[in-house]
Parts: structure tokens; C-alpha cells; sequence
């Protein structure tokens, strides 16, 4: 009886206020999509707002806590009992002499739900991006239109973009989890475009709250025709950027705690694209022994 209480009264404090996310692990799959109205800010020029509060909206079920909780149990036993065996629930032998892997393919729809696809329409403009399967489901085909035309609020100066990108690893109980790959030194890609350059985009788990917008860029160009295309891209040659701008302290990638990948058109070129990707993987280089391809430097304490 007082773990139902504590529940509802946690789905109450929360759908007043979000600041209180204690038992979100538990309460997060019970809601219904106007959370997400909650945390946005973004509205279409010219709408109203809703009528009815968001929070009246919210659909509670006991039963629901319960199988989410068995849920994140169950996690958390996977985890530990994969921590005891050894780095990502491999023997340490095994794990320290891996030169290769693969970590997202697409051959189902399963695969694609570990990726999220934005564009510009976020912020009012008219670019369109679609992800899908390939033939005979053996890719993941990213395809669409790129409109650079600005929308017209005023403040907005570019426009112009799409981008597919990874979701964030989620351990039990709402744990952040990262990929390690420390191990490896490039990125081994199989893919197949049109001739358009990507941005590849990484992000590590920032420290600091100002750099959460941090990212790791270098380019990636497609030569387009009817013929698969390998790239492998080390990772010594990323460069660090922030909101778009190249930074002038630069230095390596974090391996060891990388959080998502991505892919990012924006070319300035109106028009259909589309890429093709069958696999997204790492390499162990050895003929690649360069740590770092950018000039560091101690900032001067006077600027």
C-alpha cells in the first residue's frame, strides 16, 4: 500500500513538475506523448495553445509501474553479471585483442529504431528527410529533399540541413551508458551516395553544461554510381566544433565515452539525395600511427 501512494504521488509531483525525476525510469513508458509538449518550446507561427494542461492528459497504471520495475531489474542483472565476466560482457583476452567490429547494421526495422532523423523543419523550414530499408532489406536508405530557402520569423539567417543520428545508449533505471572504443583507431563505413559530401558528427559525454553542444566533425564524401563505397576515416582527423563553428583549442576524441553518432547534409544545394548505408563499424589500424592531425596549444591566459 505505501509503495502505491509513493507512486502516485511521484506521478503527481512529476506531471506538475519536472525537476523531479527520481522514479522517471518507472513513470517515463506510463506517460502519454504530451510529455514531450512539456520539455518543447518550439510552436508553429500563428497556432493557439492547447486548452486542456498538458498534465491533465497523463495515463497512470499501477500495473505498468510494476512490469517497467521487473523490466529495469532485469536489466540491472544482465549488467552486472556482464561486469563480472569482463569489459562489455567479454572475457578481458578477448576484448584486448579485438582489431574489428561492427556496431550498427541495418537489415530490420529494429535497426533503424536505434536512430532518430531530424532536418530544418524544426525551425520552420522545408527540407524533408525520410529513413527507410533498403532493397531486400539490406541497407538502411536515408533520402529526402534539401531546401535552403530561410523561413521567414525575423531571425532565422540559415536554413538548409537534414542529419540522422544514433540514440544515446540507456542503461537500467535510466543509467547513461557510452560506447568505448578506445581500442580502435578509424571508422570503417560501407555505404553508397550520390556524390554529396556528410558531415560525420561524434559526441562524447561533456563534463560541463556549456559543452554540451560540443561536437567532433569531418567530412565524408559520397562519389556517387551504382557501386558500394568503403570509407574508413581514422579518428585522429576529427576536428572539435561547437554550434557550427570550428574551435581554436583543439584536442583528440574522447574514445572512451562516446555517446552518439551521426550524419549531417548541408551543402547549400536544393534538391533530391540520398544515402545508402549497410554497415557502421571500427577498425584497429597499424600502418595508422598519427594521434592527432591539428596543431594543440596552451591558450594564452590574457585572451
Amino acid at each position: 500500500m505505501a509503495l502505491t501512494v509513493t507512486l502516485l504521488s511521484s506521478a503527481f509531483i512529476h506531471s506538475r513538475c519536472c525537476r523531479h525525476r527520481v522514479l522517471y525510469p518507472f513513470l517515463g513508458p506510463l506517460l502519454t506523448d504530451s510529455v514531450s509538449k512539456l520539455y518543447s518550446s518550439y510552436r508553429r507561427p500563428g497556432s493557439l495553445p492547447e486548452k486542456t494542461p498538458s498534465w491533465q492528459k497523463f495515463d497512470f497504471s499501477f500495473k505498468k509501474g510494476v512490469d517497467v520495475l521487473k523490466t529495469q531489474l532485469g536489466l540491472l542483472k544482465k549488467e552486472t553479471k556482464d561486469h563480472l565476466i569482463g569489459p562489455e560482457g567479454r572475457p578481458l583476452n578477448e576484448y584486448m585483442l579485438e582489431q574489428t567490429r561492427v556496431v550498427w547494421v541495418f537489415r530490420s526495422q529494429e535497426d533503424l529504431n536505434k536512430w532518430v532523423i531530424s532536418s530544418d523543419v524544426e525551425i520552420g523550414g522545408k527540407s524533408e528527410v525520410y529513413l527507410k530499408l533498403g532493397r531486400n532489406n539490406q541497407a538502411a536508405l536515408l533520402y529526402g529533399t534539401l531546401n535552403t530557402e530561410v523561413p521567414r520569423d525575423g531571425e532565422t539567417k540559415y536554413s538548409g540541413y537534414c542529419s540522422m543520428r544514433s540514440k544515446p545508449l540507456v542503461g537500467s533505471f535510466a543509467k547513461k551508458k557510452y560506447y568505448d572504443w578506445s581500442n580502435f583507431n578509424s571508422l570503417y563505413l560501407r555505404v553508397r551516395g550520390d556524390g554529396r559530401p556528410w558531415m560525420v558528427n561524434i559526441s562524447t559525454d561533456p563534463y560541463f553544461s556549456h559543452h554540451k553542444d560540443d561536437l567532433y566533425n569531418y567530412f565524408m564524401f559520397t562519389r556517387g554510381g551504382p557501386y558500394w563505397e568503403e570509407i574508413k576515416i581514422p579518428f585522429s582527423k576529427f576536428f572539435l566544433s561547437s554550434r557550427g563553428r570550428i574551435q581554436d583549442d583543439q584536442h583528440p576524441l574522447w574514445l572512451d565515452k562516446i555517446s552518439t553518432l551521426g550524419f549531417t547534409l548541408g551543402d547549400k544545394v536544393d534538391g533530391p539525395f540520398q544515402l545508402e548505408i549497410d554497415f557502421i563499424g571500427l577498425i584497429n589500424d597499424r600502418a595508422h600511427t598519427e594521434e592527432f592531425a591539428y596543431e594543440t596549444y596552451e591558450r594564452n591566459p590574457r585572451v
